[in-house]
């Protein structure tokens, strides 16, 4: 478990790693806003499906890092 403790707060310009992880993470939610983009605003080039599901999986695997490495801190 120590080793994830390390890992989880090594600093990198002053903040831990586990901070701009849930920084990331946070932006990457964007993905949740991709259908109703698509759906109303028709100045923007539409995005596709497939990239939607893969910022899905992004988001899904930055966030259960996160998860991780900040739950590790705790055990």
């Amino acid at each position: 478990m120590h080793v994830l403790q390390n890992i989880a707060y090594t600093t990198i310009l002053g903040y831990p790693l586990v901070f701009y992880l849930g920084i990331l993470t946070f932006v990457l939610l964007a993905t949740l806003i991709i259908p109703v983009l698509n759906a109303n605003v028709k100045k923007i080039p539409r995005i596709s499906v497939r990239v939607h599901q893969r910022l899905g999986y992004v988001t899904l695997a930055m966030g259960t890092l996160h998860g991780l490495l900040t739950i590790s801190a705790y055990l």
